[in-house]
C-alpha cells in the first residue's frame, strides 16, 4: 500500500517537472510574442494575455554583511530574506543607504492569461 503512494507520488513529482518545463517555454513564447508587438496587454482568440513589469531586489550575502553596522544584525537574519530585511528597515535598525552596496534590482515578467 505505501509503495503505492510512494510511487504514484514519484510519477507525479515527474510529470510536474514536466509540466513546468512546457509552461516555462510557453511563457517565455508568450512574453516574446507580446514584446514583438510593443504591447503588455493583447486579446487572442478567446484569451486575454497582460505582462505585467516587477522589480524585484536580490542581495549579495558578502556585501549584505559588510554593509551592516553590527554584526549581532546578521544574527537577526541569518540568511538574506527580503522579507526580514524590511522589516529591519521599517523598524529603523537598517536604512536603505545602509544596505544598498548589497542589492541588485532584478527586472520580472509576470504572465497572466484569462478566458473571456
Amino acid at each position: 500500500m505505501m509503495e503505492q503512494k510512494v510511487q504514484a507520488y514519484f510519477e507525479l513529482k515527474q510529470q510536474q517537472k514536466q509540466i513546468e518545463q512546457q509552461l516555462s517555454v510557453l511563457r517565455d513564447e508568450i512574453v516574446a510574442y507580446c514584446e514583438q508587438q510593443g504591447v503588455y496587454e493583447a486579446e487572442v482568440g478567446s484569451y486575454k494575455v497582460k505582462t505585467v513589469l516587477q522589480h524585484r531586489k536580490e542581495y549579495d550575502d558578502q556585501k549584505l554583511y559588510a554593509s551592516l553596522p553590527d554584526p549581532e544584525i546578521w544574527r537577526l537574519l541569518s540568511k538574506v530574506d527580503s522579507h526580514k530585511l524590511k522589516s529591519l528597515i521599517k523598524l529603523n535598525i537598517l536604512s536603505e543607504e545602509q544596505i544598498s552596496p548589497a542589492c541588485t534590482v532584478k527586472q520580472v515578467t509576470l504572465l497572466q492569461v484569462e478566458k473571456v
